[in-house]
């Protein structure tokens, strides 16, 4: 089979400026004063903007990380104010309008647990994870198994670097990731005919492989709460509900999980859940999807587009149910 292989596309990044609100006085005349004065009032505001930018998140200054070239797309980015208004997070709730009650998420402190078949398990607080990690950004085409799509910039670094940080063992076969459960926090988590926490697994190769990919930002901010903050994953290649969010817990283990969707309904959402325009859902066609920003139809594409980096680990697999 002939592959082309394409180069990476440079394209504009997002001109999206750092979000900040200014409040009291005291804090922007201190700001203010701090600068000197030949820079202005201009240079003062954005320095104060940064400072409380920093205050509110303390991963803020990482951002915006370094472009990776070899991962992007040819077409316009979604624009930030649809991509981070129109989301699934179940734990606020069944329909996209979300992102609003899912400011509730408290996102410090935050402690990744890794265990199972490691050589030591461990908690890790987000902040020492991220000092440990090697951050880019890369632009990933998003496909959802309900036929629409996104192209947006995330932030964050290789799965394999988190594979390679926890040291599983020779034996682990897979990787299952857990988000949070805190029905206080997520009052979607109240509705008992949900197997809660959402988990979520990957086999070690799909989580060594290099478009398998840990969101710790979004357009060179840290990544919104309602789009998954602070951990989530990016799997590509595979229907968005793959790419849990606010992840607290990864475990290595010799067994395939059982998947939050595929507890719910295995018949029509599987394990390996790989993008393929022409094997459809059992409700609908997968052969077209809606591009939120622009609500064009436009065809899929095998493995959403990523075949060349992905359909090597499937070979021998082909009895399996890959694309549900």
């Amino acid at each position: 089979m002939l592959i082309k292989r394409r180069r990476g596309w440079e394209i504009a990044e997002s001109a999206a400026t750092a979000e900040a609100v200014f409040h009291g006085r005291r804090r922007l005349v201190k700001a203010l004063a701090a600068g000197p004065l030949l820079l202005g009032v201009a240079g003062a505001l954005a320095r104060a903007a940064t400072a409380m930018a920093d205050e509110a998140d303390p991963s803020a200054g990482l951002y915006p990380a370094k472009q990776n070239p070899k991962y992007t797309v040819k077409l316009p980015l979604t624009p930030e104010e649809i991509a981070t208004k129109y989301n699934n997070f179940y734990e606020y709730g069944s329909h996209k309008e979300i992102a609003r009650a899912a400011q509730e998420l408290k996102v410090r402190p935050w402690t990744v647990k890794i265990d199972g078949m490691v050589e030591k398990p461990m908690e890790v607080g987000i902040d020492d994870l991220l000092k440990a990690m090697p951050l880019e950004e890369r632009v990933y085409r998003l496909r959802c198994v309900e036929a629409w799509s996104m192209k947006v910039p995330w932030s964050g670094f290789p799965m394999k670097a988190l594979v390679d940080y926890a040291k599983p063992l020779s034996s682990a076969r897979y990787v299952e990731m857990f988000t949070f459960v805190d029905t206080k926090m997520a009052p979607g988590q109240r509705s008992f005919w949900y197997p809660w926490p959402y988990n979520e697994g990957l086999t070690i190769a799909e989580a060594t492989n290099e478009l398998a990919f840990m969101v710790t930002g979004l357009y060179g901010k840290p990544v919104p709460k309602q789009n998954g903050a602070p951990l989530r994953l990016a799997v590509p290649w595979k229907y968005g509900f793959k790419s849990a969010k606010s992840l607290v817990r990864f475990t290595f283990t010799d067994k395939r999980p059982k998947s939050f969707w595929e507890q719910l309904q295995g018949s029509e959402y599987g394990f390996w859940a790989n993008v393929n325009p022409q094997v459809p859902h059992p409700r609908w066609s997968q052969a077209m999807e809606t591009d939120i920003g622009t609500q064009e139809k436009i065809p899929t594409l095998l493995f959403n587009g990523y075949a060349e980096y992905v359909a090597d680990i499937y070979k021998g697999l082909e009895k399996e149910r890959l694309w549900a």
